[in-house]
């Protein structure tokens, strides 16, 4: 019995050891059962901001300054040696517009088109043809005071303008044509830049969304088609595609900020072989980049500054040249840019 009780008693303190362990054990079981508790906790609820209107605003008499830049230009350039059949080493044609003018605002219609009264302040041209010169403008020069460009200054037009950006009528130009008709390419140059084309593509580049789509959250985009003509090179459709990538509050203002990037379309193969010139493009090996962007203020519905810029480049390597004298196949290179910046300065 003596050998009983130790026994019972060895198992008893055995028992209560195990016990006190168990129990020392116990908060450390609780701790790892912790992040199983935690992950049962409520989701906080995901805030997401309010879709903004992507659209501009106009008031009667209200009176904004603007500085535009717009600039086409291509270049052709060999790389290598020049094969024995070429005797033109390319080199740079287009032109180059910077124009200062005043947009004030003289009627609002029930869908929110404004007729606006364009002034023209201030202009500087640039045309070069094959590398040379062949006009170049700036009224802020005193010798450019009596060129007939000049005739430019102070005169004004009239367009109507959509809440999307787009210059949907000419409405008036007649009068500013006329003071610079005449004979010279210095006239004929300030007449063309009054042209109905060139005035909506002045006034008219940027695409906002039509009035049942411009409401979009930061992610949001939307899409306008843009067609450039290339000279032997084709023409070319582009699927601008903007998205709103952020609002910025600035000054007791909401800026809208928008990038824009852009695609060829489907159109632009039919478009080649519908000027019969689509197998000359096939020759070259095509590289180009179209972005731009946008800032807008939302608080006023105006444009701050929008910014877009296409740039291609076409190469073709002469491979008999690399077969003569082990030299370098030559490389045709044609490069065409355009650009597109409107700046509010005022």
């Amino acid at each position: 019995m003596m050998m009983s009780d130790k026994i019972f008693s060895w198992l008893a303190s055995a028992v209560l050891c195990s016990l006190l362990l168990t129990a020392g054990c116990a908060p450390l079981a609780e701790e790892a059962a912790k992040p199983e508790v935690e992950l049962k906790k409520p989701i906080p609820e995901v805030t997401v901001a309010p879709a903004v209107t992507l659209a501009l605003k106009f008031t009667p008499q209200d009176s904004t300054t603007y500085k535009l830049t717009m600039e086409a230009q291509r270049r052709i350039e060999w790389e290598g040696p020049l094969p024995d059949d070429i005797a033109s080493k390319g080199g740079q044609t287009g032109n180059k517009i910077e124009m200062t003018f005043t947009r004030q605002i003289q009627s609002v219609d029930d869908k929110g088109n404004a007729v606006a009264e364009i002034t023209i302040e201030g202009l500087k041209y640039l045309s070069i043809i094959r590398d040379n010169t062949a006009l170049d403008f700036d009224s802020s020069r005193e010798k450019d005071k009596n060129n007939p460009m000049a005739k430019l200054i102070g005169q004004s037009y009239t367009i109507e303008i959509a809440p999307t950006g787009k210059v949907t009528k000419v409405i008036d130009v007649k009068q500013a044509q006329a003071a610079v008709r005449g004979s010279s390419s210095a006239n004929k140059t300030a007449l063309a830049l009054l042209s109905t084309d060139i005035i909506k593509k002045r006034h008219g580049t940027l695409a906002l969304p039509d009035a049942d789509k411009n409401q979009l959250r930061t992610g949001g985009n939307w899409s306008s088609i843009k067609t450039f003509s290339f000279g032997m090179m084709g023409s070319k459709s582009y699927e601008k595609i903007y998205t709103l990538k952020e609002i910025k509050d600035t000054d007791g203002r909401r800026i809208a900020i928008v990038e824009m990037n852009a695609i060829p379309t489907s159109e632009t193969a039919e478009q080649l072989d519908k000027e019969g010139i689509g197998g000359l493009s096939k020759m070259f090996d095509n590289i180009e980049t179209y972005t731009g962007r946008l800032n807008l203020d939302l608080t006023a519905g105006k444009i701050e500054k929008y910014l877009e810029k296409l740039q291609s480049e076409w190469v073709a390597v002469d491979p008999s040249a690399g077969q003569k004298d082990d030299k370098e196949p030559a490389a045709l290179k044609m490069t065409a840019i355009r650009l597109y910046r409107l700046e509010k300065i005022d």
